[in-house]
């Protein structure tokens, strides 16, 4: 005999062997549901309330049982469902949004300058170079007409050298890997040697019609850029010192830079171009290897890779902005990135896979980028008007930068890391002067 429970619960409950057609017509009886009262939250009254009586319980335990859902909580009501899990964005669908990335582990960089020196009269010009580190640890600025060095390890300075305004300003200056002699390019389109261990002058070089903005040694060839548009590699060891002519540039010649291997010089222009030149090309063969044409402004800024040889970095002007890589065996463009300002200058870091780049408006920052990704790994601000100069300590670690108009300091800056590193790299002083005690002080 069974209770009424019983018999109710199995009027309207398929059998086990009913097919899926059969449970899919099971239709409940919603005139007797309560929907008001579930709305209301009747669910929710204790169990001696009329619609939750002890029958209205043993009903749905023996529900349960009858469909095998004892340990079931289908039939359990909550305040409100779970949150759904949408596989897909909400806005885009047919983009996946990419985890937030972790930021890399990064050396302590110092935000500040270490050392900063006044450099009143500074030329706020684009197309002159007055600043260069020597391997003697003594640094050369031209402040108007007058050169001084100023040595890191004393902080003593000297005055190398003045002259009048018929030669001046100075617009170049360049040491030689020995630390103990350096080029000083003019106005007057003359370049002058000078021994910095005895404040002497060796030597007047002429060859030019218009001032040196640009000079760059290799070994004892000194290579002078001019606004006259050509480029001049002079021997200083003899009399005739123009040994090659390069002739290309249709604008003022502003940077200069050779190679580690002392094999390729790179040259950039006022006239937007980046030439390189093969050093093996005789006087009758001044014909460019490569000639670049990619950027949009004059291209100062050149640096050659350390750790690739065949590798050039190059920023260009205001107009352009960009800091770009070139293969000078094949003349393939690698990359090219938009920096946002005029790039003054560029230093590889000797130790690690690192780019300094110094900029004008709207910053005048120095940005380290770190090589291949090209990510900033900081920003050094400090200078009040655009960074035109910079120059790399002989241990590779430390930067001075320098800016005219408005600014008109010297700045330097602990940029590129543990100099117990740096030592590691081989620094081959030459002796461009060896032969020099055969000519002297020749006009």
């Amino acid at each position: 005999m069974l209770d009424p429970i019983t018999r109710s619960i199995r009027k309207y409950a398929p059998s086990r062997n009913s097919s899926k057609e059969n449970l899919d017509r099971f239709i409940p009886n919603r005139s007797a549901t309560k929907f008001d009262y579930v709305l209301e939250g009747g669910w929710r009254q204790k169990p001696n309330s009329e619609f939750d009586s002890p029958r209205k319980q043993a009903y749905q335990q023996q529900l349960r049982k009858v469909f095998n859902l004892e340990n079931s909580r289908i039939f359990a009501y909550k305040n409100k469902p779970p949150t759904p899990v949408s596989l897909y964005p909400e806005d885009d669908y047919s983009v996946v949004q990419p985890s937030k990335p972790v930021k890399p582990c990064q050396r302590n960089i110092p935000q500040t300058a270490d050392r900063t020196l006044d450099a009143p009269q500074l030329l706020d010009d684009y197309y002159v170079n007055l600043l260069d580190w020597g391997s003697n640890n003594v640094l050369a600025i031209a402040l108007e007409n007058t050169v001084y060095l100023w040595s890191v390890d004393t902080s003593s300075v000297s005055e190398l050298l003045t002259v009048d305004e018929d030669t001046g300003p100075v617009t170049s200056v360049s040491w030689v890997s020995d630390g103990c002699h350096i080029a000083v390019g003019f106005h007057n389109s003359h370049i002058q040697l000078w021994d910095a261990t005895a404040m002497k002058l060796l030597r007047t070089l002429t060859g030019h019609q218009a001032r040196v903005g640009s000079l760059a040694w290799n070994r004892h060839i000194l290579t002078s850029g001019s606004t006259d548009c050509s480029i001049i590699n002079n021997d200083v060891r003899v009399r005739d010192h123009i040994v090659d002519t390069y002739q290309g540039h249709r604008g003022q010649i502003c940077g200069l830079k050779w190679s580690n291997s002392g094999q390729k010089l790179a040259s950039g222009g006022n006239d937007n171009l980046v030439y390189i030149w093969d050093r093996a090309m005789t006087s009758t063969r001044t014909q460019w290897l490569h000639r670049f044409e990619d950027h949009r402004a004059a291209v100062r800024a050149l640096a050659w890779c350390p750790f690739q040889s065949n590798m050039l970095a190059s920023g260009g002007g205001g107009a352009d902005g960009c800091i770009k890589f070139w293969n000078t065996d094949t003349g393939a463009c690698l990359n090219s990135v938009n920096s946002g300002s005029q790039v003054c200058s560029l230093l590889w870091s000797k130790t690690d896979r690192e780019l300094l780049s110094s900029h004008g408006f709207p910053q005048n920052q120095l940005t380290l980028w770190k090589y291949p990704s090209m990510t900033k790994m900081t920003e050094l601000s400090g200078h009040q008007s655009r960074v035109l100069f910079t120059t790399q300590s002989p241990d590779g670690c430390t930067v001075a930068s320098a800016a005219g108009a408005d600014d008109e300091t010297l700045r330097f800056w602990k940029v590129f890391g543990d100099p117990e590193k740096a030592k590691t790299a081989d620094r081959k002083a030459s002796e461009p002067f060896a032969h020099f005690s055969r000519i002297t002080k020749i006009r």
